[in-house]
């Protein structure tokens, strides 16, 4: 435990700190986790943005967070790939006048 007083008022401030990171990792984790199972777009870009807002302040590596959003971004990809189908092109026919 600590004996002084600054020491005391640090531990308070780690603590309540401590706090938001894991609720900020928390919801990261949960929406990596959807958007690896949904391959949504709406839910891709909800994790991107939770993984800039935890780099911003330095809960997590800007690195990890550079991967993190590399990986959203192949899920994005690849999900497109799947969904695209051939389309059939239509002439349009002139019409005489």
């Amino acid at each position: 435990m600590p004996v002084t007083k600054t020491a005391k008022r640090a531990l308070r401030g780690s603590r309540a700190k401590e706090l938001i990171n894991k609720l900020t990792v928390g919801k990261l984790e949960v929406a990596m986790r959807q958007a690896k199972k949904t391959k949504s777009p709406e839910k891709i870009g909800k994790a991107i943005s939770l993984a800039d807002r935890a780099a911003k302040r330095k809960v997590i590596h800007k690195n990890k967070a550079a991967r993190i959003k590399s990986q959203m971004t192949k899920l994005m990809a690849t999900k497109a790939v799947v969904k695209t189908t051939p389309k059939t092109t239509k002439k349009k026919v002139a019409s005489k006048k």
